[in-house]
């Protein structure tokens, strides 16, 4: 269920290891619906395209977060579906995402639920400075605005149509880093490391993996944390959690992704078992093995923005890119870009984190990439 760059590479995992594939995506140009065996060219709630989904498959799984969950519990009745339609349900509301967290003993920014004005009256004034997100359909930095003061407050809940809310405490933070784990139908898990990522613009620039990106003890914590809210889902299929790291030193869960990840896009090239394999390997029922980071690496993601850096869309100089050592390129295969739209990845893999650090330097100053 869905046809973007994360159904794209999960069809070549797939396909790497042998399997048939079906997309179901109502664009015709989708990316992974090109590279797939059979393309099912509906709407997700198509009750033909659904038919033909079930048709064409032994199990299915999804790319993205806000296909509609009944869609998954209308396949869920006939195939298996992981992650199922109840996990779904949960990452698609970030109100129910928070209560899930805390039933987990994870801990996550104060916050308040917002659905009605006497609710708006009622938020608590230590809430304030705050980052007031839509409960559904916010992401890369969508549906999300900071507040100051209630008046500011009342103008972005108004600027958000009054839709359901979450108002979260604006946080000290150090650093950002999310831990991706895979889980499989009788409760066996493995991890990737946790990584640590940088954000602009509320879209994933950076990844880092290795020795040093993130204190052992960090990443430990965060790791567990994964593991408890995937547990307590009792979750089926590849999860992310992204944490925020506060700067004295604690860890808060910011939200959870269920599906594989843009900070986990390096694991295609720095270890032996990607994201996306494992993703497979869930849904296949094939036994889950501990992924080992072989090289440490830095992700660089690839916005449209890079194909407008002299003015007209021009694609950027993939040559000179290629030519450093250690570069592996991956482009999605979308046919127009635009800025903001995520068109590929860069990942840099090497024998020291340095010297990975230095390679990937160059590939953004060559791409006019800002420094890291």
């Amino acid at each position: 269920m869905g046809g973007g760059q994360l159904g794209r590479m999960f069809v070549h995992a797939a396909q790497r290891l042998g399997y048939f594939t079906a997309v179901l995506d109502p664009d015709p140009a989708s990316p992974a619906g090109l590279v797939s065996h059979y393309h099912v060219k509906t709407g997700y709630l198509d009750q033909d395209g659904l038919a033909q989904l079930l048709q064409r498959s032994a199990a299915i799984t999804t790319e993205f977060e806000n296909v509609p969950a009944p869609a998954l519990a209308t396949l869920g009745a006939h195939r298996p579906v992981a992650p199922g339609p109840d996990a779904v349900a949960i990452a698609q509301d970030r109100a129910q995402e928070k209560a899930h967290f805390i039933r987990c003993g994870v801990a996550c920014a104060p916050h308040a639920v917002l659905e009605s004005a006497s609710d708006l009256e009622r938020v608590p004034e230590h809430l304030l400075p705050g980052i007031l997100k839509t409960s559904r359909l916010g992401y890369d930095g969508k549906g999300q605005l900071r507040v100051a003061t209630r008046d500011e407050l009342a103008r972005a809940w108004d600027d958000l149509k009054k839709v359901p809310c979450v108002l979260e405490q604006l946080l000290p933070l150090a650093a950002e880093c999310s831990v991706i784990v895979a889980r499989s139908h009788d409760g066996a898990m493995v991890h990737l490391p946790a990584q640590w990522n940088l954000h602009r613009g509320g879209i994933l620039a950076v990844t880092e993996a290795g020795t040093g990106a993130l204190p052992e003890a960090t990443a430990a914590r965060a790791i567990e944390a994964t593991r408890a809210i995937a547990d307590g889902l009792r979750y089926v299929g590849v999860l992310c959690v992204e944490f925020f790291l506060l700067q004295d030193g604690s860890l808060v869960v910011n939200e959870m992704a269920p599906r594989p990840h843009n900070s986990g896009h390096y694991s295609m090239d720095a270890c032996d078992v990607s994201q996306f394999e494992l993703q497979v390997r869930t849904l296949a029922g094939l036994p889950l093995v501990q992924p080992r980071l072989h090289s440490p690496a830095i992700m660089l993601n690839l916005l449209g923005d890079l194909w407008f850096s002299g003015g007209a869309e021009a694609p950027p100089p993939w040559e000179q890119v290629l030519a450093l050592p250690g570069v592996h390129l991956h482009l999605y295969g979308k046919l127009s870009a635009r800025p903001g739209r995520k068109m590929g990845h860069l990942t840099v893999t090497g024998a020291t984190t340095d010297a990975v650090r230095g390679i990937a330097l160059q590939a953004a100053r060559v791409l006019g990439i800002e420094p890291f």
